[in-house]
């Protein structure tokens, strides 16, 4: 089951099409949301479920995946075809997001939700702490817009690219800001490209302002 959840479709298609961590992925999707969903639920009794939903999609997109994939150096341990070998794809973010969930799910399989949830709540109970703690990261794509319009840019236009076969398409976002294109987002989807472009313009425009500040002026800022 773990050398399953370990299985990229590239090694598989280079060795006979054996089945790859697809599957797992899917079911670990499903069992992350819920112990994840259930533990913002539990712990911020206070949070209107607008808040609670931001934390969870601040929680369980594939960036913040694959920091935790990276913390517990799972990119060394995937089986990768050559290609994905060659080009990086132990640290690509949407393989170390997929791979995480994929092992989730087979722990799921082979030990049930009791024993799932311990894994999850090992690995991602500081990702929840400091996502509660966020203000301008619980979205990114709002906070930009209110930060564009407090300083007179305008509505932010995202700027779409997308890569791959229909059923496993990728993503690349950047956003343009009055007369400037910022930003660089990745993901699985265009709302966690969006979100991805977002954060960086968002970043971008404040250190742009700290440059241009006389010394002593804070930022603006658009923090909860």
């Amino acid at each position: 089951m773990l050398q399953r959840a370990l299985t990229h479709r590239s090694f598989a298609y280079e060795n006979g099409q054996i089945p790859t961590n697809e599957r797992l992925e899917f079911l670990g999707d499903s069992v992350l949301g819920v112990v994840v969903t259930e533990t913002l639920y539990r712990n911020h009794p206070d949070f209107s479920e607008g808040r609670l939903a931001k934390l969870r999609a601040a929680v369980v997109n594939a960036r913040a995946l694959a920091d935790v994939a990276r913390e517990i150096e799972l990119g060394q341990h995937i089986m990768l075809g050559r290609g994905e070998e060659t080009t990086g794809g132990r640290n690509k973010a949407s393989i170390l997001s997929d791979t995480v969930e994929a092992v989730i799910g087979a722990i799921h399989l082979s030990g049930g939700i009791t024993e799932a949830a311990k894994v999850i709540h090992r690995l991602f109970d500081p990702v929840m702490e400091a996502a509660a703690s966020m203000g301008a990261g619980l979205d990114w794509k709002t906070s930009l817009q209110e930060l564009s319009a407090s300083l007179g840019l305008g509505v932010p236009d995202y700027l779409i690219e997308d890569d791959g076969p229909d059923h496993m398409k990728t993503f690349v976002a950047r956003v343009r800001v009055g007369d400037l294109v910022l930003g660089n987002g990745h993901g699985r989807s265009k709302k966690e490209a969006e979100q991805g472009a977002a954060e960086t313009a968002y970043q971008e425009i404040q250190a742009a302002q700290v440059a241009e500040a006389p010394a002593g002026t804070p930022p603006v800022s658009t923090d909860a």
